[in-house]
């Protein structure tokens, strides 16, 4: 069984910077592929970014490219999103999730076991 925990939002000024994280339990977590994914009010949970077991590969949506970065440290069991220039339309819960198989996914169907959600908001 896999746990993911994630931490880290909050309130930011649009032009700033957070980093998630993201402690997942269980050993399914060094074999897969992680996401994050996020979901505003109102919206569907919208694909972030992914990145393989060995953080060799990583895989980002057109609206967070150039600005967010995905990292994980497999030793500490942890996920990051690096989130730099920050806009208000980021506003959203972030949710990290692991992947079921291999390839690099970015549909929320891909995934099989999801955290509880970090709040992110942006003021203008």
């Amino acid at each position: 069984q896999v746990q993911l925990v994630e931490s880290g939002g909050g309130l930011v000024q649009a032009g700033g910077s957070l980093t998630l994280s993201c402690a997942a339990s269980g050993r399914t977590f060094l074999l897969y592929p992680m996401g994050w994914f996020r979901q505003a009010p109102g919206k569907e949970r919208e694909f972030v970014a992914a990145i393989t077991w060995s953080g060799a590969t990583t895989l980002y949506s057109d609206s967070v490219k150039g600005r967010f970065t995905i990292s994980r440290d497999n030793a500490k069991g942890t996920v990051y999103l690096q989130m730099n220039s920050l806009k208000p339309e980021d506003t959203a819960v972030y949710y990290c999730a692991v992947q079921k198989t291999f390839e690099l996914k970015s549909g929320a169907s891909d995934y099989n076991y999801w955290g509880q959600g970090t709040q992110v908001t942006v003021s203008s």
